[in-house]
């Protein structure tokens, strides 16, 4: 999976926006304004770090040699995905799908209910 491939499947969430708070190399996605994924722009193969359930995240590192703990993030709490071709596409689809999804349940039920009744951001 490809950076471009990657920023379209985060970019198509639910109330999904895009920014640089910390540096012009890192691309963050959030969700009512929290986190749940980051996408380093100057990394060799590309790398994508995500919000993970830390006994799922434990398994995804056993399993995978391109999943690391979260760099510079808890890492209990988050991986970070080497995009070099080892893991399908399907695969890291899921785990943003579940980044996402793990984000989503820590809103305010108000904000939760916004995002379903038709997206834009919550207030």
């Amino acid at each position: 999976m490809d950076f471009d491939a990657v920023r379209q499947h985060l970019a198509s969430k639910t109330g999904a926006t895009e920014e640089y708070p910390f540096d012009p190399q890192t691309l963050v996605f959030k969700v009512g304004g929290r986190m749940f994924a980051l996408v380093a722009l100057d990394e060799e193969p590309p790398r994508v770090t995500l919000k993970c359930d830390p006994m799922e995240a434990k398994a995804l590192r056993d399993a995978h040699a391109a999943v690391r703990p979260g760099y510079h993030m808890n890492k209990a709490h988050w991986n970070t995905v080497a995009l070099d071709g080892s893991i399908a596409d399907d695969q890291i689809q899921e785990m943003m799908d579940d980044s996402y999804a793990l984000v989503v349940q820590t809103l305010k039920k108000a904000e939760r209910e916004q995002l379903k009744q038709g997206g834009g951001q919550p207030t």
